[in-house]
């Protein structure tokens, strides 16, 4: 049996597990209003592509799900994850959006539960059973990062990553793009990533939900679209 390497912080490959595209949340379902701007002609090759993730990123994903995870990382009190779910519920107005975050959060839970539990896990699980919290992806794996003594930035890095990494796939099959220009994508994205990853630590509880209307808008309409390989 091979040595178990001692040098790697024991929250690294858990973590790296909730960042891999194949974890089988039902992410591949969702392109959080992509195929909107496919359809119109918008996003039609890898750098317009590459345009919308880095606009998507800096607009809504800084101020929701690295928000939401940098809060939930550095909570003191269990109640603020409580909080913060019910503010990432409220805040996301397009219906797809809203009903995505708790079909992904439930699966993210249960997964996260039944390989890395930790107290708080359980407890957003029976929260989540219970009907008293929707359940995001976000929070889920905040909760496992943070029960792993992760720093709060990596925890956020992960999330985001997940998210773009998950999207650039979907985006493999919606735009079409080729393998190398997903990469390309995911390439040009991550210092996005890094920039929202320390934005996310500066802002308040307040901030949580502070969107760019353009893409709530998209996203709204994607519900009406007349033909659709996403459900949002």
């Amino acid at each position: 049996m091979p040595p178990t390497p001692t040098d790697l912080p024991a929250y690294l490959l858990p973590l790296l597990q909730f960042a891999d595209s194949a974890l089988p949340t039902g992410a591949f379902s969702h392109s959080f209003g992509l195929e909107t701007y496919v359809a119109e002609g918008v996003v039609h090759d890898r750098d317009s592509c590459a345009a919308w993730l880095d606009a998507y990123v800096r607009d809504q994903l800084t101020t929701t799900d690295a928000l939401a995870a940098h809060l939930t990382a550095t909570a003191s009190a269990i109640e603020t994850v409580w909080e913060v779910d019910d503010l990432l519920r409220a805040q996301a107005l397009p219906r797809q959006v809203r009903d995505a975050g708790a079909h992904l959060g439930r699966r993210t839970v249960a997964i996260a539960a039944a390989n890395h539990p930790s107290p708080w896990l359980l407890a957003y699980a029976e929260r989540i059973e219970a009907g008293l919290a929707a359940g995001h992806p976000a929070i889920a794996t905040a909760l496992v990062g943070r029960a792993l003594g992760a720093p709060a930035s990596t925890v956020v890095a992960i999330v985001l990553h997940a998210a773009v990494t998950s999207l650039t796939q979907n985006a493999v099959r919606a735009v079409p793009l080729g393998q190398d220009a997903g990469q390309y994508v995911l390439a040009h994205v991550q210092p996005r990533v890094a920039q929202a990853a320390a934005a996310a630590s500066e802002l308040p509880i307040e901030a949580l939900g502070a969107v760019a209307p353009g893409l709530e808008i998209a996203q709204m309409r994607h519900e009406r679209q007349r033909a659709r390989l996403f459900m949002s």
